[in-house]
């Protein structure tokens, strides 16, 4: 069995996994480069924002890997393209999310568990917790808001506690979906970087393989695995003339930024501990997207500036168009819940100290699913109807309502059994 998968993140990186270690013949196609991780040197960069330096396309530039578009009047996403995908740009959350899965009859507790084996996510040190993260958890449980420590794929021993893990990863305490692919190297995978596709090949109501972007090189498989994210699989689907869902979500991020003299928030991991909500979390964050292109930010130095997130699962209501650009807006009822969220952060920082005034960061999200969601009959499947034999997705997109938590457990769970689909479908 010839298998291409698109795709190195979460959801990509485990299929080829998967698939390599039953024996098939596996190519993984990555669109962008390797990814280097940026330096710990970010309070360096300070003083260019005050001059306006910094905008969207430079931090495209700044962080390898990282790419930020604009995606409506006021929302912008964050996507990883590179070796790794978004996971290489993650903060190591490593939980169980399956919002609207039950719904629709999906069921992933079992591929939760052996990942959790594979991976044993334990929570950052409680001793490491810097002090106003300790007073932020204690305003919170004191509010009635069950915080509870975030589980995270990070090695502690070798984490030197920089707080950049959203820029990458220099000493390599945080997992990322590069371990998956060494795996599946290691059983005979081959993974090609640079090479984004532009379309599947379609034969007879087949896939033939895939089409590389600006060459026009033809690479023919048995099947495709698109794992590019809820952006990226919608994409060459719309470019293979197959059908997309308008449905696009992207957990929106809203940090409401306080100040406390040098609170230092840096010095530790993001999102120790997150405190869930109906339709939202709380998590301590610094917005590093916020501090550097957002001018309300501008007035407070990083070794000042405490955030809490506020991470939501917004309306599935974003598109895909057919030139590939995305068109995302807030719905009225994503406004509500955020106002309402951000009236309980501004609470939790007040009662923990942390002075004013409170500033609200930039709308953005990263965790991009909903553009072939799976509906109760595919579920047996794994395959949405309508997709050509030998097409499979294995990525968010299959999701079809947002999450408002970290998604990476639920993309690595989510390819892992639409990895042993195709094994079982090809009698392997």
């Amino acid at each position: 069995m010839n298998a291409i998968v698109v795709g190195s993140g979460a959801g990509g990186s485990m299929a080829a996994r998967e698939l390599a270690l039953h024996g098939a013949d596996v190519l993984v196609l990555e669109a962008g480069g390797s990814f280097r991780p940026f330096s710990r040197r970010a309070p360096r960069l300070s003083p260019l924002r005050h001059v306006g330096l910094f905008r969207p396309w430079t931090l495209n530039r700044v962080v390898a890997g990282m790419n930020v578009m604009r995606a409506g009047r006021d929302l912008f996403i964050v996507r990883g393209v590179a070796a790794g995908g978004s996971t290489a740009i993650s903060c190591g959350n490593w939980v169980r999310a399956d919002r609207g899965l039950a719904e629709i009859g999906l069921d992933l507790s079992a591929e939760f568990d052996e990942l959790d084996a594979l991976l044993r996510p334990m929570p950052f040190p409680r001793e490491r917790w810097r002090p106003t993260t300790e007073r932020l958890f204690s305003a919170a449980a004191e509010l009635g808001l069950d915080p509870r420590p975030t589980p995270k794929v990070v090695d502690a021993r070798r984490c030197r506690a920089c707080g950049l893990c959203e820029v990458g990863c220099a000493t390599g305490a945080r997992w990322d979906a590069s371990r998956f692919l060494a795996d599946a190297e290691r059983a005979g995978a081959r993974v090609r970087l640079g090479g984004p596709v532009q379309r599947v090949l379609l034969e007879g109501g087949h896939v033939r393989g895939v089409e590389i972007a600006g060459s026009r090189e033809m690479i023919h498989a048995d099947l495709v695995v698109l794992a590019a994210g809820g952006i990226g699989t919608a994409r060459i689907l719309r470019a293979s003339g197959l059908a997309v869902a308008d449905r696009l979500w992207e957990d929106i991020v809203l940090t409401v930024g306080g100040r406390l003299p040098q609170a230092r928030q840096l010095d530790e991991p993001p999102m120790v501990w997150y405190a869930r909500r109906e339709g939202y979390i709380l998590s301590p964050y610094v917005d590093l997207l916020s501090h550097f292109i957002h001018r309300p930010w501008r007035g407070v130095p990083l070794r000042d500036r405490v955030g809490l997130m506020v991470k939501l699962a917004d309306a599935a209501n974003g598109r895909i168009g057919e030139d590939g650009r995305v068109a995302k807006e807030l719905s009225e009822a994503d406004r509500a819940r955020l106002a309402e969220a951000s009236a309980v952060a501004r609470e939790v920082l007040a009662r923990a100290g942390v002075g004013g005034p409170y500033v609200d960061g930039v709308l953005h999200g990263g965790h991009l699913g909903g553009t072939v969601p799976l509906r109760r009959e595919d579920v047996a499947s794994m395959r949405p109807a309508g997709l050509p034999d030998g097409l499979w997705v294995a990525d968010l997109s299959l999701v079809p309502e947002s999450q408002g938590l970290p998604t990476m457990e639920t993309t690595a769970a989510i390819a892992l059994r639409v990895a042993r689909h195709i094994i079982a479908d090809s009698g392997r």
